[in-house]
C-alpha cells in the first residue's frame, strides 16, 4: 500500500519504463480541479536574492558588497528602494505589465547552511512535525486531481522530496522521452495490462498508473508541437523543461502542478559584476530568457498559470575575497502569472545594518510558505493551509488576485 517512486522501480514493478518514475494513489478522489497550474522552479544551490533584487536604497548593501553590488545606474525597474538585476531584462515587460513580482527577505523558520538539510526541509515544509511527504504532494491531494499527469516533475533531476507521498505524480526527463522500453518490438504494454487486469487494486495500482501515464503522454507526443506567438526557447535544460510544461498545459492534460529544477546557484566564487560573462549575470539571463519564452508561448493561457521560484537559502550579505558569497539565510522569491499583482517588491525589509543581520545574514522576516500559501488559497482554490503547511497562515501582502 505504500509504494514510492523509487521502490516501484527497484522492485521491477514497472520494468523497462524509461525516463519515468511513478507514485500512485489507491483511493481516487472525484472532482475537477479549476485553479491555476502551479509551476514551481527550484533554484538549487542557494539563490542570491540580493543580486537578483538589489536593495539599492539600503546604504549597507554597497558597504558589504563594494565589488559585486549592483550599481544603481545598472538596475532596471528601480524604485529607489529596490531594482532588478539587468540580466532580468527579458522579463521586464511582465514586470511593467504588473504580471511579475518579487518577495524579499523570505526564508525558512529553521535556518541551516547545509544544502541537503535545507533542501529537504524546504520541500517537506513541515518542520517540527512527523510529516514526511512533500508539500506539493499534499497540495495535490487536496485538489482531488487524479489524472495521470496532474503532478509532473520535468527535467534531468530525479524526483524531488517536494512530490514525495501518495498522490499520483510522474517524473520525466522530457515528454518525448517517456516510453516503455522494448514495446515497439514486443507488446509489453498490452502484456502489462493483461497481467494486472484481475489483480487486487493495491497490487495493480503501479501498473495501472504506468499504463495511464503512457497513454496520456502518448497522445501528447503524437501531436507535433511548435511554440506559439513567436516564442523562441533558448537551448538550455530549463528552457526545454518549461517548453514541455507549456506543451502539457496547452494539450489540456489536467496538469495541476509542475516541478522544474534550475541548478548552479552556489556561487562561492566568481558571482561577479552585472555584466555578460559573469556567473550571476549569465545564470539570470538563462532563467529570464526561459521564463520569458514560456510566457510568450502560453499567451492568454498565462491567466491560469502561476510560476514561483524557491531556493533552499540565500547568500551572506558580505562578499568574500573571491568575488562570491557564501551560504546565508534571507532570500528573494520571484512570482509570475496572470493572477500576480506585480510590478513591485513585497517585503517587510529588516535592513542590512550589521545589528539587523542574523549571524551575518539577511534576516528572513517572511516565511516562504506563507507566500506560497497566499497563492494556494487565492489562485489554486485551497482553503485552510494546515494540511499543506502545518501552522502557517498565508501572507497578507495581497500579491495575488483571487480567481
Amino acid at each position: 500500500m505504500g509504494f514510492s517512486r523509487r521502490s516501484v522501480l527497484a522492485a521491477g514493478a514497472c520494468a523497462g519504463l524509461a525516463s519515468a518514475t511513478l507514485s500512485t494513489r489507491l483511493a481516487y478522489a472525484s472532482g475537477t480541479y479549476t485553479g491555476d497550474t502551479l509551476v514551481v522552479v527550484s533554484l538549487r544551490g542557494g539563490f542570491d536574492g540580493l543580486s537578483a533584487i538589489a536593495p539599492i536604497g539600503d546604504p549597507h548593501y554597497y558597504k558589504a558588497r563594494p565589488d559585486i553590488g549592483i550599481p544603481k545606474s545598472q538596475v532596471i525597474a528601480g524604485d529607489g528602494t529596490f531594482g532588478l538585476h539587468p540580466a532580468l531584462a527579458p522579463l521586464l515587460p511582465q514586470w511593467q505589465a504588473g504580471k511579475m513580482a518579487a518577495v524579499h527577505a523570505v526564508g525558512q523558520p529553521d535556518p541551516t547552511r547545509s544544502h541537503f538539510a535545507a533542501m529537504d526541509a524546504m520541500e517537506n515544509a513541515a518542520p517540527g512535525t512527523s510529516i514526511r511527504t512533500g508539500w506539493l504532494d499534499r497540495m495535490l491531494g487536496l485538489t482531488g486531481a487524479t489524472g495521470p499527469l496532474a503532478g509532473v516533475s520535468l527535467g534531468r533531476a530525479m524526483p524531488a522530496r517536494i512530490l514525495a507521498g501518495p498522490s499520483a505524480d510522474i517524473s520525466m526527463s522530457a515528454v518525448d522521452d517517456i516510453t516503455l522500453a522494448g514495446d515497439g518490438k514486443r507488446p509489453l504494454a498490452a502484456a502489462l495490462r493483461a497481467m494486472y487486469a484481475d489483480a487486487p487494486p493495491h497490487l495493480a495500482a503501479s501498473a495501472v498508473a504506468a499504463d495511464r501515464a503512457l497513454s496520456a503522454t502518448g497522445k501528447v507526443k503524437a501531436a507535433a508541437y511548435s511554440p506559439a506567438n513567436g516564442a523562441v526557447y533558448p537551448g538550455t535544460d530549463l528552457a526545454a523543461a518549461l517548453r514541455d510544461v507549456a506543451r502539457l498545459i496547452k494539450a489540456k492534460t489536467g496538469l495541476v502542478t509542475a516541478a522544474v529544477d534550475c541548478g548552479d546557484w552556489d556561487m562561492h566564487q566568481g558571482l561577479g559584476t552585472a555584466v555578460k560573462g559573469q556567473r550571476m549575470h549569465d545564470n539570470l539571463t538563462e532563467l529570464s530568457q526561459a521564463l520569458a519564452a514560456f510566457v510568450t508561448d502560453l499567451g492568454a493561457e498565462m491567466k491560469n498559470v502561476t510560476v514561483l521560484t524557491i531556493s533552499e537559502f540565500g547568500r551572506r550579505v558580505q562578499e568574500n575575497a573571491s568575488h562570491g558569497t557564501d551560504h546565508g539565510h534571507g532570500n528573494a522569491m520571484l512570482l509570475l502569472g496572470g493572477g500576480v499583482r506585480g510590478g513591485k517588491v513585497y517585503t517587510d525589509w529588516p535592513s542590512l545594518a550589521p545589528g539587523a543581520l542574523i549571524a551575518g545574514d539577511l534576516a528572513a522576516t517572511t516565511d516562504y510558505r506563507s507566500v506560497i500559501g497566499e497563492v494556494l488559497q487565492k489562485r489554486c482554490g485551497l482553503g485552510a493551509l494546515d494540511t499543506v503547511f502545518p501552522g502557517v497562515k498565508p501572507s497578507s501582502f495581497g500579491l495575488a488576485a483571487a480567481r
